[in-house]
């Protein structure tokens, strides 16, 4: 595609993926602070793991 040839006033530089269908459903805030949760807990689990290995 040639620059001259994109119209400036409508050109879309956006991150999209056209493969991708619909609207992704958000979680809401408890969810996701409850996810975190758990995922910090197992990270501080391995940690510790690591941590007696070395």
């Amino acid at each position: 595609m040639d620059v001259p040839s994109i119209d400036q006033n409508t050109f879309d530089l956006s991150v999209k993926n056209p493969s991708k269908g619909g609207e992704v459903a958000l979680r809401e805030t408890k969810e996701i602070s409850k996810s975190m949760k758990k995922l910090d807990a197992e990270s501080k689990k391995i940690l510790e793991e690591i941590s007696h290995s070395l």
